[in-house]
């Protein structure tokens, strides 16, 4: 079976990190967003993914090409028009009558997929949430969509679409995004998914909805880290290191070199990076950085950065030198 991931966006809530690099390769619990994804796809039957990418792209398409062996076929999208507008531009890579599956890049889920894949009708995953206006939402009678609503600024319901989606038949989802590119629908300036998908049921498409409760978003700084606490909790490393003391849930890549240091709980040390005399928690340490005589606390470091002296709370990016008297 074939997906569709957009990962076209520039994350510019994760600056400085997504200065250099896309927001779908920041490493959690030792592994970059989009590898989280690639992994529950593969594991769930897909074999083919079609990759919708736009700032830095070429990274993304380095790391999948030089980690995933399914067929990948790399969309760019160049000006950023909406979600319905990236899905609309891999057209020429999906057949008309096959099955199709959308997961967006930036968000790790648990949840599985098998009966999604095999339910046989188009389903889409909805999590309950406080404030759903940042959202689109579907207003359902049972577990049948009535109705779609893109970020509405009067709450009409509370379950939130998360960003993954699976229709019967693809050329039915072009149509409609078709109807409403052609048309100028767009929704706070975009051409957004969830009003082509309206347009599908308003047309007679029955959906349906299923329950996603691991649904981490990774979006912003604080947001990052906590995806990176649960999912440490999975996806975790064992090492014992000589001079150390480990608080358990970690991940220590084997490159990297640690002495002298209180590591955990709920840290990321990624390859190859070199950890001193310092204490470290709740943190994501990137690659072939140098952390020396500091503490650190909900921090996250960069990829080549170089941090020393004391400290408690950071956020920089790759290629960085702060030194703390």
């Amino acid at each position: 079976m074939k997906a569709i991931i957009p990962v076209a966006g520039v994350g510019s809530r994760l600056r400085p990190h997504t200065f250099s690099q896309p927001k779908v390769l920041l490493n959690v619990a030792g592994k970059p967003i989009i590898g989280h994804i690639m992994d529950k796809l593969i594991e769930s039957g897909i074999d083919e993914a079609v990759i919708i990418v736009g700032y830095l792209g070429e990274m993304i398409e380095e790391y999948l090409k030089a980690n995933y062996h399914i067929k990948l076929t790399f969309v760019t999208q160049a000006e950023q028009l909406g979600l319905a507008h990236a899905i609309h531009m891999c057209r020429p890579h999906v057949e008309e009558d096959e099955p199709l599956f959308i997961i967006l890049g930036d968000t790790i889920f648990d949840v599985d997929l098998l009966p999604v894949l095999g339910g046989g009708v188009s389903t889409l995953g909805v999590k309950q949430v406080a404030d759903p206006r940042r959202f689109g939402v579907a207003v359902t009678e049972g577990n049948t969509i009535l109705r779609l609503v893109e970020k509405p600024d009067q709450p009409v319901s509370n379950l939130a679409i998360v960003g993954i989606y699976f229709l019967q038949k693809a050329g039915s989802l072009f149509r409609s995004i078709d109807h409403i590119i052609n048309g100028e629908i767009r929704t706070k300036g975009e051409y957004q998914l969830t009003d082509a998908l309206q347009h599908m049921i308003e047309g007679g498409e029955q959906f349906t909805t299923f329950p996603v409760q691991g649904w981490y978003d990774c979006g912003k700084p604080e947001t990052l880290l906590s995806t990176n606490e649960v999912l440490l909790h999975q996806f975790h490393t064992d090492r014992e290191i000589p001079g150390c003391i480990i608080n358990p849930p970690v991940f220590i890549a084997e490159s990297a070199s640690v002495s002298n240091s209180i590591i955990g709980p709920n840290a990321t040390i990624a390859e190859d990076t070199v950890i001193k005399d310092s204490l470290i928690r709740n943190s994501i340490i990137g690659g072939k950085s140098q952390v020396n005589d500091i503490m650190l606390d909900r921090s996250i470091v960069g990829n080549n950065a170089t941090l020393s002296g004391m400290g408690h709370e950071v956020n920089i990016g790759d290629f960085s030198e702060i030194r703390m008297k």
